[in-house]
């Protein structure tokens, strides 16, 4: 996104889902980025989400997060706005591309325009072995989590940020 001249990236997080009916996270995390806050959505110009893979699907923080969207949704606070998404995951059939739309679905819900990496300007897509999808960025991290962004993942993951902020100007949302 910031190889994008005038464009900034802010990094937000969700607070893990308690397995307990009292809720023990503290209101800001330990380290890493800041929960995001529903203004986050209302001030984004642009939208890069991403999650690591559960069983093909994106992980419970992140879909709770979702489900407490209704007021921006029924306020049309995301519609219009370009979005993209992105996964890690610890096996290379571990369902990077079912978690990849199974994060699409609700920035359909909210009238995002999804933006993917089209084969005609990513060759990599046809040669890599590491992850990397049209819809969206992929990293193969292993089971132990260690294993590197390898150089496809990254051209890829570049590409897919720097689309959106692209995109995000010529629709009129870029930062001034």
């Amino acid at each position: 996104v910031e190889s994008v001249p005038g464009c900034e990236a802010r990094l937000r997080t969700v607070p893990a889902v308690s397995t307990v009916i009292e809720a023990t996270e503290t209101s800001v995390p330990e380290s890493g980025a800041p929960y995001v806050e529903l203004t986050d959505l209302q001030e984004c110009h642009g939208l890069a989400l991403g999650s690591p893979t559960r069983f093909g699907n994106m992980a419970s923080a992140m879909k709770y997060f979702w489900d407490g969207t209704s007021a921006d949704w029924l306020n049309g606070t995301l519609t219009g706005k370009p979005a993209c998404v992105f996964t890690s995951t610890g096996s290379m059939h571990g369902g990077q591309e079912s978690t990849l739309l199974s994060m699409m679905l609700p920035l359909l819900h909210h009238g995002m325009l999804l933006l993917g990496l089209p084969f005609s300007h990513h060759p990599e897509l046809m040669t890599t072995n590491s992850g990397g999808s049209p819809y969206g960025a992929t990293h193969w991290s292993g089971l132990d989590g260690k294993q590197s962004l390898s150089e496809d993942s990254k051209r890829l993951a570049i590409a897919l940020g720097k689309r959106l902020a692209e995109t995000a100007q010529k629709l009129g949302n870029n930062h001034d």
